[in-house]
């Protein structure tokens, strides 16, 4: 047994069990500084990057002291977006498997308000949320939080950068005083220290060095002399590397929208994810990325928060972040689960002190190299594998990935093979297949029946 081996620590058996089942022998960082005081009750607050294993840190903690035969909310998780709640609440369910009863609610904006009230009027033990709608829920006298023993902020960085401080504060004068205050964040600007001040007791700081492995992520920096090459030099590295899938970064969403529009004319599978864009249409862009059919991502820090997509071959940041910690988070996107990762850095004479300040931070000299040769231009864009078909039913109607790929490769059909990722909404679902196949595939479930019903089925093109 060593300190790094989830064993060590005091958690209830039936969690030590499953974390096994699960494949979690060892601690990583962040786990390893931030589970003890936890454990131990005390407020903490942990500087990280995403993909650190911070949710099972803060989720283990509060399964621990969770009172299951108390049918009220013990705990309230605070994400900046709906898709990391969603991903929040799933990993703590998976974490929670061997307790039973055990209800987590997920309440974001963008969804029925009226279903909501309704899962809260049977209860729930853990409530994961958007700031917006948890605010919303506490005004209308929904949801009440005065048995709450444990209040996580995750991601707070983003939770202010998007301008939820006024939420923030309505949502905390609502819980109890004596309470177990959880604090993550990526980066630690001054707000940041400001809020843990007030809101928290003695909390325990602990930090994970913020960088990556050169070993496993390759950065190469690129100089350019305007917008015009900027573009060139984008355009350049897309046909270099042709990934199956990549993230551009840009500071703005006016820009990340006319990046989007710019490489879309040039051929390129592309499209952008932003604040403007409405949820249905943030969720469609995040399936087709998700799902091989779309290959380059425009995006901007704020909407790319909680984007959980494992195999990205590719970050471009098209200017440089604005922080350090920024760029250590963006490129931190790709080379994950011990895959290697490419991140390519454009930057101009007005961006050089932040490149400075960006090799003192990575203590390396960075210097320009040379971009890709013009004559890549006269090379089409690649086409990405997979193609998303938009079935018009989904959880209400009772629909299930297994529904779907059964109706795709029954008699007559494509093969399992055939099929990449599905995924199920309230009222719709996505189905990736091969571009090979997509016209058989449309076919299959237009003219078949999913759960003894006919339902529109469309592809969705660029």
């Amino acid at each position: 047994m060593t300190d790094t081996a989830f064993s060590s620590l005091k958690l209830h058996t039936d969690l030590l069990k499953n974390l096994s089942s699960l494949g979690y022998e060892k601690m990583t960082a962040i786990q390893m500084q931030s589970l003890p005081p936890i454990l131990a009750g005390k407020d903490v607050i942990a500087q990280s990057k995403t993909g650190s294993g911070k949710t099972a840190a803060f989720g283990l903690g509060l399964l621990q002291k969770l009172e299951v035969k108390h049918f009220y909310v013990q705990s309230l998780i605070l994400c900046p977006t709906r898709e990391l709640a969603d991903q929040v609440a799933k990993e703590i369910r998976k974490l929670a498997r061997t307790i039973h009863n055990i209800k987590v609610l997920t309440l974001c904006g963008g969804m029925p308000f009226g279903p909501q009230i309704g899962s809260l009027e049977h209860g729930a033990h853990i409530i994961v949320g958007t700031p917006g709608r948890i605010e919303e829920h506490l005004r209308k006298a929904t949801l009440k939080l005065n048995h709450l023993t444990t209040l996580v902020l995750d991601e707070a960085d983003r939770m202010l950068d998007m301008g939820f401080q006024s939420a923030l504060d309505a949502i905390i004068e609502q819980t109890p005083q004596q309470r177990q205050t959880l604090l993550f964040s990526a980066t630690f600007p001054a707000q940041i220290k400001s809020i843990a001040t007030k809101i928290m007791l003695e909390p325990v700081m602990v930090q994970v060095t913020s960088s990556h492995d050169e070993s496993i992520i390759k950065q190469h920096f690129y100089k350019v002399n305007d917008e015009k090459q900027r573009l060139t030099a984008l355009h350049l590295l897309l046909l270099q590397h042709n990934p199956q899938s990549t993230v551009v970064f840009c500071n703005t969403k006016r820009e990340a929208q006319q990046i989007a529009d710019h490489l879309s004319d040039l051929g390129f599978s592309t499209l952008a994810l932003h604040g403007d864009l409405e949820q249905r249409d943030r969720d469609q862009t995040l399936v087709r990325f998700a799902n091989k059919s779309i290959s380059v991502l425009i995006a901007t820090d704020v909407a790319a928060r909680g984007l959980d997509i494992d195999a990205i071959n590719l970050v471009i940041n098209y200017h440089i972040a604005r922080d350090t910690e920024v760029h250590i988070h963006r490129i931190g996107r790709t080379g994950r689960a011990g895959s290697k990762g490419i991140a390519c850095s454009l930057y101009s004479d007005k961006e050089h002190y932040k490149v400075a300040l960006l090799g003192d931070y990575l203590n390396r000299i960075i210097e320009s190299e040379t971009l890709p040769t013009l004559k890549l231009l006269d090379q089409p864009p690649g086409k990405p594998l997979m193609a998303t078909l938009l079935i018009d039913g989904g959880k209400k109607q009772k629909l299930r990935p297994g529904d779907i790929l059964g109706a795709l490769t029954g008699k007559n059909g494509i093969t399992g093979k055939q099929v990449g990722k599905i995924h199920i909404f309230d009222n719709h679902a996505y189905v990736a297949v091969k571009q090979s196949v997509i016209k058989p595939a449309l076919k299959k479930l237009t003219e078949g029946k999913l759960k003894g019903r006919s339902f529109r089925v469309r592809i969705i093109r660029a």
